[in-house]
């Protein structure tokens, strides 16, 4: 029953961040982007708390794999910001 509650958690979870992603105007994705790197911060922090524990062998797979994806987002975030960043300064800072 556990697993059948899991489950339809993380399909309507699916579901509900599809929805809202593309319900956002992609003038808005950028700046989510720079937000969103602060909770993958945290995320990341605890798979990295988990991948470390003591816990079973499934407990350290799936922590390393959230360690791997949280490291992509984080990694990502950045750069999408950087590059929005580069488009506010002048041509002169920029080719320096």
């Amino acid at each position: 029953m556990t697993l059948l509650v899991a489950l339809t958690l993380f399909a309507l979870a699916v579901f509900l961040g599809l929805e809202l992603i593309t319900k956002v105007p992609a003038t808005l994705h950028t700046p989510l982007m720079s937000g969103s790197n602060a909770i993958s911060g945290i995320t990341l922090i605890g798979a990295l708390v988990s991948a470390g524990s003591d816990h079973s062998t499934l407990t350290t797979v799936l922590a390393t794999v959230a360690v791997a994806l949280a490291t992509i987002n984080v990694v990502g975030g950045f750069l999408v910001t950087n590059r929005m960043l580069a488009m506010f300064q002048t041509r002169r800072k920029r080719d320096q």
